[in-house]
């Protein structure tokens, strides 16, 4: 069974139904929280995401999203080790090399994003959710 760790913007455009994004994205999530497949997300991504969802549409929707959330996904663990780690990364934003330690600190197969550009020097490797849903399939 596969480890998938979850990027923001993924959850993001499921919270807030930001087209043309949230529906390979929903099925994504839906898809793996069904077949209990390891489904996590990085510390960090939890406050990204209650931030983005807050400002676009309300603290009561961003709570109750993240809420939900925690049913069924996992927390990579982190600490000093991972952040050391990250500030290594040939990656030029580190939000998104915090996202690379963290899937290495719970040994995740793939980090699911839209952000493909960003993730280029990424070590673990990284699909769309379309792309996801496509390897799930294999």
């Amino acid at each position: 069974m596969a480890r998938w760790l979850v990027d923001s913007d993924v959850l993001i455009d499921i919270a807030l139904t930001r087209e043309p994004h949230v529906g390979s994205s929903r099925r994504l999530v839906d898809r793996l929280q069904q077949e209990r497949q390891g489904l996590l997300i990085a510390w960090h991504t939890a406050s990204n995401t209650f931030y983005n969802v807050r400002r676009q549409a309300s603290p009561e929707i961003a709570r109750a999203f993240i809420t939900s959330l925690l049913e069924y996904v996992e927390v990579a663990p982190t600490a000093t080790a991972e952040l050391r780690y990250a500030l290594t990364l040939p990656m030029t934003d580190f939000e998104d090399a915090m996202q690379v330690a963290a899937a290495r600190a719970c040994d995740a197969d793939y980090i699911v994003t839209r952000n493909e550009r960003d993730y280029s020097q990424s070590p673990i490797p990284f699909l769309t959710p379309a792309n996801a849903l496509a390897e799930l399939s294999r």
